[in-house]
Order: C-alpha cells, then sequence, then structure tokens
C-alpha cells in the first residue's frame, strides 16, 4: 500500500503579473489577452532573488510533522519537470538534505515524465517502500523549480510557468490518502517537442485531450469506480481553457475540478497536484472517505492519473 502521510505547498509571496513578464519578454498583446480572458491567468509567483534550496526547503520546513519522522526517511526524492536545475557541478538536492539532515537517506532526482514527474515519484517511492525491510520506513518527495530563463517562463500557447513548490511524506500504511491507483502512458513521438521540430507542438495540442482522457477514464476504472464517485480532481495548472474543455470531453463537471491557483500562481511544474490538495483540504472539498484523482501531463509525452482515498 502507498499512503501519503503528509503534504504541503509553498507559493512564494513574491508575484509578478503576466503584463509584466510579457513585457520583459516581448509578448504582443493579443497573446497576452488570450492568457488573461481565455487561460485564466493573472499573476504568477515569481521570486528571481530566490534560489531552488530556498524554494524546496519552504515546502519541506511547511510539514509540520517531519521533524519528529525525520529518522524514518529512508528516501528523498526530487520530481522536476526539466532535466538541469542548476549549473553543473552545483547539486541543490544534496544540499537541501544536508540542511534537512537526511544524510543518511538516499536521495536522487526523476525528470522523465516531464511535469507528470511528482505522480512518477509517488509510485516509484510506494514501490521502493514496499521492497524495504523497515515497515515504517518513508519517502520525502520534493517538487518544485526556478524560473530561470526566458523559454522556461512562457511555454508557447499553452502556459505561464511558476515557481511554487510541495513536500510529500510517503509511507506504506495509514487510513488516508491511500492509493488506489495509478494509469501513466507515454507517447515517444513527442519526446522532441523541446527540440520544435516541425509540427510537433501542434501534434502534441490535438493529441493532448484524448490521452488526458484515457489515463483519466483508466485510473477510475483501476479503482473500481466512476468518474461520478470522483469528488474532485487536482490537476497540473497548464491553464484552464484546456480543463474546462476536457471536462466537458469527459463529462466530468468543472467545478470539481481545482483550478483555483492557475490565476495567482501559474504553473507550478510537478508540484501542482500537490498545491492543489492543499487548497482542496483547506476549503473542505475533500472530506474523509472521499475519492479523488491527481493528474498531469508532461511535454515529454506523459499523461498520468492516480487515484487516491482520503
Amino acid at each position: 500500500m502507498t499512503v501519503l502521510h503528509a503534504v504541503a505547498g509553498y507559493l512564494p509571496p513574491g508575484r509578478k503579473s503576466i503584463e509584466t513578464i510579457a513585457e520583459r519578454m516581448k509578448l504582443p498583446p493579443d497573446k497576452v489577452k488570450m492568457f488573461r480572458r481565455f487561460y485564466g491567468f493573472r499573476e504568477v509567483c515569481y521570486e528571481p532573488e530566490g534560489t531552488l534550496v530556498e524554494l524546496l526547503l519552504a515546502a519541506a520546513s511547511a510539514l509540520d510533522v517531519l521533524p519528529g519522522l525525520r529518522h524514518r526517511v529512508r528516501y528523498l526524492i526530487y520530481a522536476r519537470g526539466v532535466a538541469e536545475v542548476a549549473p553543473y557541478p552545483m547539486n541543490p538536492l544534496q544540499r537541501v538534505r544536508e540542511l534537512l539532515g537526511l544524510e543518511h537517506a538516499q536521495a536522487f532526482a526523476l525528470a522523465a515524465h516531464g511535469c507528470a514527474t511528482g505522480l512518477q515519484a509517488v509510485d516509484a517511492a510506494g514501490k521502493l517502500l514496499a521492497s524495504d525491510d523497515d515497515p515504517d520506513a518513508l519517502a520525502l518527495i520534493l517538487a518544485g523549480e526556478k524560473i530561470f530563463s526566458h523559454r522556461m517562463q512562457v511555454i508557447s500557447d499553452i502556459t505561464f510557468m511558476g515557481e511554487g513548490s510541495a513536500a510529500v511524506l510517503v509511507g506504506r500504511s495509514g487510513e488516508r490518502d491511500r492509493m488506489v491507483s495509478y494509469a501513466s502512458q507515454t507517447y515517444g513521438r513527442f519526446a522532441s517537442f523541446w527540440k520544435s521540430t516541425p509540427g510537433s507542438f501542434s501534434n502534441y495540442k490535438e493529441a493532448y485531450p484524448a490521452a488526458l482522457a484515457e489515463v483519466i477514464t483508466t485510473a477510475a476504472e483501476r479503482a473500481g469506480l466512476t468518474l461520478d464517485d470522483v469528488a474532485v480532481i487536482l490537476p497540473h495548472g497548464v491553464n484552464t481553457m484546456s480543463w474546462h474543455r476536457l471536462c466537458v470531453q469527459i463529462g466530468y463537471p468543472a467545478k470539481r475540478v481545482v483550478l483555483d491557483n492557475v490565476a495567482v500562481a501559474g504553473h507550478s511544474s510537478c508540484a501542482d497536484p500537490f498545491i492543489n490538495y492543499c487548497t482542496a483540504i483547506d476549503d473542505g472539498r475533500i472530506r474523509p472517505g472521499d475519492a479523488y484523482m491527481m493528474v498531469a501531463a508532461g511535454l515529454s509525452g506523459t499523461f498520468s492519473a492516480m487515484v487516491f482515498r482520503h
């Protein structure tokens, strides 16, 4: 069994309006209007003076239970959407491990699933813990990235990236937030998206709705549920329009998709589903016994959905 023992999200207080960012990047006014009016963006979390280590530590520090459970953390996993997050030879993850007092934990990063890597990390953590000889062992997952280039700030006509982070403590047992199912599919033909090959963007946008709908329905079926049984969907915050369209396609109420953070934080890479979990819990949108689903897609061509029982 894979269980979320604790989840914390962090949204930096620093914000930039999308108009401010657009002016710096010389985006045309009609594109800015599209992002605000149709895609739901107003501002994004952006603190250029902050560091990646500080961003990840902020989320970990929000896990109130971590100090008392530090000795049980066997694995430290950094889930990120891109392969490079710092210049060589810097290693932010090792520095975070030292500052958290987790030198005894095995630390490694995952990135192959793009922005869906956060869910891959939960699955990997569960499998590692299942094979561990200590039934009380835990895994700590960290997610979140700094926006260090123009290319990372705005991705084509899809999204504005933000600098939120999340920390997730995963264990083998517990009565709440048990993982019930996981569905993931990778389409290798989109692996070259970042190389801007001819037609890669339009091909990805064309395949996106059907691919995401498939993993959502598959995850529900594997959990023995219908979509009506899923209390809320905790999405990657790529934009609001794509989710409204997808909800029409799969027959799911858009009001039950937690999109609150798109307007005020932007798309926080792998951290989005976990940040949205915190929002849903704080708002009472997930109650004991509810089934809920985390959903994410990566530009690498990976689409994933994971069902939990709260």
